[in-house]
This record gives structure tokens, C-alpha cells and sequence, in this order.
């Protein structure tokens, strides 16, 4: 199956929705498949997907014992979405970037959204929303 269509590989970083994200991601009639977080770039460049999703995870990227991914994956000009855990992985490995502990936790609650143009991701969100989280 996979080669013959668009693929979407969602590397399963502990947390408990990455089910759910590859579903989405079906939903969008894109194939998906939840990998594991020890997958190397050589074999997410085997696969030859059409983007990387990293889920969530259990804490936080700076814990002593933090899952981590194969570095080499965010440099294979693959489109890569992080998102909450996933998403920190990717600061310290972006092209100029750097990162660190922050003094206070950030807040995990809800925040604004706004969609401010057509998304298949998005497409039944009201365009402005402040209940997500």
C-alpha cells in the first residue's frame, strides 16, 4: 500500500492520542501509520512518506529520561507537524534555533484559535474559538 499514495507517518511519542491523530489523518483520505519513536530517518526515508506528524508524550522534552527521535529525521525536507511534546522536539534541531528550560511550566490549558483561512484540518472549527485546550 504504501508508494502507491500519499502517507503520513505519526511517530507515537507516548502519549495517548496518537490513534487518534492517525484517524484524522485517514479522515483526510491521506493513509496513515503510527511508527514507533525509535524509527530512524533512514527508514522514514525508506517509506517515502508525504509528511511526519510527532504526537504528544508523556512529559517534557528537558526530563532526564525525555523520549527523543532520530535528529536526522527533521532534516530529510520532509514536511513535519510537532504537536505539544512533538512540537519541542523540534526547536533545539531547527537551522538556528535553540532551547531551554523555561522558569515557570508553560499553560497547558485552553487558548484562543483563530483559523484565518480553509482548512481541511480545521474545516469544522468556527473560525474563532477560545474553548481549545
Amino acid at each position: 500500500m504504501t508508494g502507491t499514495h500519499d502517507t503520513v507517518l505519526v511517530v507515537d511519542l507516548g502519549a495517548q492520542y496518537a490513534r487518534l491523530i492517525a484517524r484524522r489523518v485517514r479522515e483526510a483520505n491521506v493513509h496513515s501509520e503510527i511508527v514507533p519513536r525509535t524509527i530512524s530517518a533512514e527508514e522514514v526515508r525508506n517509506r517515502r512518506p508525504s509528511g511526519v506528524i510527532l504526537s504528544g508524550g508523556p512529559a517534557s522534552v528537558y526530563a532526564d529520561d525525555a523520549y527523543l527521535i532520530d535528529r536526522d529525521i527533521l532534516t530529510l525536507g520532509i514536511p513535519v507537524l510537532g504537536i505539544c511534546y512533538g512540537h519541542q522536539l523540534h526547536r533545539p534541531a531547527a537551522p538556528g534555533g535553540s532551547g531551554g528550560r523555561h522558569r515557570q511550566r508553560p499553560n497547558t490549558g485552553r487558548t484562543d484559535l483563530e483559523v484565518t483561512g480553509p482548512s481541511i484540518l480545521f474545516r469544522d472549527l468556527p473560525s474563532r474559538d477560545s474553548r481549545c485546550g
